[in-house]
């Protein structure tokens, strides 16, 4: 299979097509023209900056400035994951912090020793750290998210009936044992959509570009298979860590319920 490579004039033309998103917006008065110009220059000159970037990285051998890269990415990614949280518990960045890191980096490290094997990238660490890394973040920050979020709505709603149980001599698992189940389910059901319809609805992202660069079709379903299952693994992970810990502060040794906690 052949590579073409694109011109500046061909990522122009693929441009163009936002200006669909425009026409639509005026003709329905969304009023969201601004946002959409905003978002067009921001995705143009981000992603140009980052292909810059990843080629600079990329030729880079130094073992401590890549984990140091590592590590900037994933605080990054734990700081902003409880950005979106209506609800704010206790320690609320730190948990997401513990969350992520936990949880990227075992997937990440069994994907690149016990999948790739060191031999695979030991030659260029960066080039295969980074994005396996980097995608998981993306997807474990959402799952945490969309967890805590979940957590604090459902404690709220459920204040009443976690009272009562603790009143009634329920341990404070018992008393929050829905509420928990409610928050992991919640954060794992964006990557368990992806996973029921990857292949047939839709062909992943790095998949599509593995193909069109001229990996044979096969060989970019291996990796896109390996991908999904890292992904699905640290979502799973992140997600149980951080509501686990959120829900040890929300309830003492003594089995009570320190709503206060919850701002």
């Amino acid at each position: 299979m052949n590579f073409h490579e694109l011109s500046v004039l061909d990522v122009f033309v693929a441009a163009l097509l936002i200006l669909v998103n425009g026409v639509i917006s005026v003709a329905l008065k969304l009023e969201i023209e601004k946002r959409l110009a905003l978002a067009t220059v921001r995705t143009l000159v981000q992603l140009v900056l980052l292909g810059y970037l990843l080629e600079w990285v990329f030729g880079q051998s130094d073992w401590r400035f890549i984990l140091l890269l590592a590590v900037a990415m994933t605080l990054i990614a734990g700081y902003s994951a409880v950005d979106r949280v209506k609800r704010k518990l206790p320690n609320l960045r730190m948990t997401s912090t513990i969350a992520v890191l936990s949880s990227s980096w075992i997937v990440t490290s069994v994907a690149l020793f016990g999948v790739l094997g060191y031999d695979a990238w030991k030659d260029n660490p960066a080039q295969y750290l980074i994005p396996f890394l980097g995608m998981v973040l993306g997807n474990t920050l959402n799952g945490i998210s969309l967890g805590m979020d979940r957590l604090g709505e459902s404690l709220v709603r459920r204040r009443g009936e976690v009272e009562l149980i603790l009143t009634l001599g329920g341990t404070r698992w018992e008393a929050a044992r829905e509420a928990v189940r409610d928050a992991v389910r919640t954060g794992m059901i964006p990557i368990l959509n992806s996973m029921m319809v990857v292949g047939i609805v839709s062909i992943p992202g790095m998949m599509t570009g593995q193909i069109l660069s001229g990996t044979a079709p096969l060989e970019a379903v291996k990796y896109q298979i390996v991908i999904m299952f890292v992904i699905a693994a640290g979502t799973a992970l992140g997600t149980i860590v951080a509501v686990m810990l959120s829900y040890r502060r929300l309830f003492n040794r003594s089995h009570q319920f320190l709503f206060d906690e919850i701002k």
